[in-house]
């Protein structure tokens, strides 16, 4: 359970748009129409059955949350459909466990229509103007932040999930064009080159010691 008051933050309405989603293809977050702008709200994974029963595109819903510093992006506390049922984060279900969806790998090219945020205000990806949502871990976005901003150009290539909101792609290259991706670092063993054509980038291991004699 969150442990602001909702009543304590100012309320942002908006027409509900679309959801966003995490890498594992669950709903965290959507997309609504407020005054003109885009607004990117992020929600907890275990939120999701309620606001996808209780949210329909272009419902009308108002938002209680802050605003993390330096990001586009109100982090809900509570959401309020327009049927006036308010949607609170009662803490995660320890037993829930990640859906289960069929991964692919996908390969795609478009423009970023939004940059993406993780609920502390870190760059996690972004939203194509097709409705793709793209995924990346904050430390490898920080990286490449100048592709991931709104109207520039962004091809990825990872491992994708098809949901009835849409699809996502936690990607492993990414770069301007679909000829030009190099590897994104993800951590896990194993990953770097498993898919598409290899990548020279850095410098290649030198031999050791291979010409300590051959002065004279």
């Amino acid at each position: 359970m969150h442990w602001i008051d909702p009543e304590s933050l100012p309320v942002v309405k908006g027409a509900h748009e679309r959801f966003v989603l995490n890498p594992h293809g669950e709903v965290d977050g959507f997309v609504m129409r407020a005054a003109d702008e885009d607004v990117l709200v992020h929600t907890p994974p275990h939120m999701e059955a309620e606001l996808t029963r209780h949210i329909k595109p272009g419902d009308v819903i108002g938002v209680h949350g802050v605003k993390p510093r330096g990001s586009a992006l109100l982090a809900a506390v509570a959401v309020t459909p327009a049927n006036g049922r308010r949607i609170l984060d009662h803490g995660p279900d320890h037993d829930r466990e990640h859906p289960k969806h069929d991964h692919h790998e996908i390969a795609t090219e478009g423009t970023v229509r939004l940059s993406l945020f993780g609920p502390k205000g870190e760059l996690r990806g972004a939203l194509l103007t097709d409705g793709t949502v793209v995924r990346i871990g904050p430390k490898e976005a920080a990286d490449v932040a100048d592709l991931l901003a709104p109207g520039a150009r962004l091809a990825v290539r990872g491992d994708g999930i098809e949901t009835r909101f849409g699809r996502v792609i936690h990607a492993r290259e990414a770069g301007k064009g679909l000829k030009s991706l190099a590897p994104l670092k993800h951590g896990k063993p194993g990953l770097k080159h498993e898919h598409g054509p290899k990548h020279e980038h850095g410098h290649k291991p030198k031999p050791k010691h291979k010409h300590k004699h051959n002065h004279a």
